[in-house]
């Protein structure tokens, strides 16, 4: 038995010794009345609750969340976290995050009234960005500044944009699986911009790591992989372990699934040697428990108990994936039982800083500029794609903080303790009513929004694409502001209904979608969703499905479920379904307004072509 079984196994040991004594005198209290009288005997103590610790590391904060056997949220916090940027580069610090975590689970248990005892399991979700630390655990720079803090490439980052294109330009098997071309947001291009930028920090690093798996070994010791990680952002063929092993088995499977032509191909070749050591050797089903849980050091800094069980991780979009995917109203729930299908017909939104695009079958399709297929990357035994918005939360801050009528209407949202949402929500019903439009959304009949300012993730798959309005005006007003806002939120969700109708252009046949993350929280853009794309849109009754979905990787961990899909079975819970308009105008106009929104990228890549020509 090793040093840190013991622990966990001494650890346990002590837990166990308060309640065998309250066991024995509770014998004792029960022969002593039966010697007296004949006595109905006292019931036994209550069993212990099941908590689920999920936390999950965003863009700009790290979360925690607890959550019952039933799915409900007893209690979250958050902490923020340090964020550089400086052009196409942005960076993160992993000891600023982990420190963070630490804060929000101790403050998330305080809210909740809930001891670090009581805690049955732990799972991680994080944003895909990448880690580099050496032998030691020690950060390692990723940024021109030579700080050592700053070891984590942020997923957002696009310095490596020439980097994917020579990638993408050696026409690899593996590309097939990531819609036929990696991403500047993935793992190799990053990889091999620092190895052409940054040799010294190249040499030593020791290990390379998505950020939630980064979490899961800090957390354990264990450097297992999660299939969801690398399949999604590191090339990995999950499918490989097809017939090797089923998610019931979950354990850690040895890495079959690295395609060392590929690595060598790109420069890159380093990264097989120790069997794939600095990018992962062994890899597992999300929610496999790792090593013997949380070791003592770590669960002293979040406030926790040896050994907990920690599931493998999940990159965040995933977990919200997980987190509601199973969010269907009762009466479909029960024909989802009999039908493996049932959840093939759904798409999951995750909106947040961007919005990423979830949907599963059981055979894989291949979507050209759509991410996948990754066989079990979310859904154990499952096929994933995933599409993608790089810029929609963010997006929308952007046009907003940057129009002159912001700050004053900052101040009117924070005066009433409403968001600025809902505020800008307010005066364009107030507009509807003023100018007797037929419905909110014809407001916008001049002004139209293509929301690529951060390039196109998928369907176009162009990372060069750029941001476009057309219809501005001289106007500053208040008003004016409300309407930029609300063709914004029609220019996503007309990108939206872009990847839609791609993906069941090949092969997929969604018809719901479940939405979750802070923009599914805004009324006007789940309803214009709605509208545009033409389906209902079910929200879950736990808006924090990231935070459950992490939630249920440490449940699975802990067995208390035996699979990924048994655990969202029990743990996630529909909500409100918001159905489209059903009035022929409205769809009479989004038709009309999503015409002009593919001709305006048409026009885009005009405009490119006629100055490249200009430049040549």
């Amino acid at each position: 038995m090793s040093g840190s079984q013991r622990r966990a196994w001494s650890d346990q040991t002590l837990l166990l010794e308060p309640l065998q004594r309250r066991h024995q005198q509770i014998q004792h209290h029960s022969r002593l009345s039966s010697s007296v009288e004949m006595s109905t005997p006292p019931p036994p103590p209550p069993p212990l609750r099941s908590v689920f610790l999920g936390v999950d590391v965003g863009t700009g904060s790290a979360r925690a969340g607890l959550f019952d056997d039933d799915g409900r949220l007893l209690g979250s916090a958050s902490s923020p976290i340090q964020i550089w940027k400086d052009g196409d580069c942005i960076e993160q610090s992993s000891t600023d995050i982990w420190l963070a975590i630490c804060t929000a689970v101790k403050a998330a248990c305080s809210l909740a009234n809930i001891s670090g005892e009581e805690v049955t399991s732990l799972g991680f979700a994080a944003t895909c960005s990448l880690v580099a630390v050496d032998s030691d655990g020690q950060p390692v720079t990723v940024s021109w500044s030579g700080d050592t803090r700053r070891n984590i490439i942020v997923w957002m980052d696009h310095r490596a944009v020439q980097q994917a294109e020579r990638i993408n330009s050696s026409n690899s098997p593996v590309l097939q699986y990531c819609g036929g071309a990696v991403s500047p947001e993935m793992q190799p291009p990053k990889l091999l911009w620092v190895k052409e930028n940054l040799q010294e920090s190249w040499s030593m690093a020791f290990r390379w790591m998505d950020l939630s798996d980064w979490l899961s070994y800090r957390a354990t010791g264990d450097d297992t992989r999660s299939l969801c990680t690398t399949v999604c952002k590191w090339t990995y063929l999950g499918h490989a372990h097809m017939q090797q092993i089923n998610e019931k088995d979950s354990r850690d499977m040895e890495a079959c699934g690295w395609d060392d032509d590929f690595w060598e191909e790109i420069g890159l070749g380093d990264l097989v040697d120790g069997h794939h050591s600095k990018i992962g050797r062994s890899v597992a089903f999300p929610g496999h428990a790792l090593g013997s849980g949380l070791t003592p050091d770590a669960a002293k800094e979040l406030g926790l108990v040896a050994g907990t069980p920690v599931g493998t991780s999940l990159i965040d979009a995933h977990a919200g994936g997980v987190g509601v995917m199973e969010s269907v109203p009762v009466s479909d729930s029960e024909a989802k039982d009999i039908d493996k299908e049932a959840i093939c017909h759904r798409m999951v939104l995750v909106c947040g800083t961007s919005t990423c695009h979830m949907a599963i079958s059981q055979s894989k399709l291949f979507i050209p500029g759509v991410w996948g297929p990754f066989w079990s990357a979310m859904v154990p035994q499952y096929w994933l794609t995933e599409g993608g918005q790089s810029a929609t939360g963010a997006l929308l801050d952007y046009i907003i903080e940057n129009h002159v009528a912001s700050p004053h209407l900052a101040n009117r949202a924070a005066s009433r303790r409403i968001s600025i949402f809902e505020l800008l929500n307010e005066i364009l019903e107030s507009m509807k009513q003023e100018l007797g439009s037929l419905f909110l959304a014809a407001l916008t009949d001049d002004i139209h929004v293509f929301p690529d300012f951060h390039g196109n993730r998928s369907p176009i798959a162009d990372p060069k694409s750029k941001g476009m309005i057309c219809g501005l005006s001289l106007d500053t007003s208040e008003k004016q502001l409300a309407l930029l806002y609300l063709a914004t939120v029609q220019g996503i969700a007309y990108g939206t209904r872009h990847i839609v109708e791609h993906c069941n252009a090949h092969g997929h046949k969604i018809n719901t979608l479940l939405a979750c993350g802070g923009l599914a929280k805004n009324s006007l853009f789940v309803q214009e969703h709605a509208d545009i794309i033409g389906y209902p849109i079910v929200l879950p009754r736990e808006n924090e499905s990231v935070l459950l979905g992490a939630a249920i990787l440490g449940a699975v961990a802990s067995k208390k479920y035996s699979t990924m899909r048994e655990a969202m079975k029990a743990l996630n819970s529909a909500g409100q379904v918001v159905y489209p308009s059903n009035e022929a105008k409205v769809k009479k106009y989004h038709d009309a307004k999503y015409r002009i929104f593919r001709e305006l990228y048409e026009q885009q890549l005009s405009h490119r072509s006629i100055m490249v020509e200009a430049l040549a």
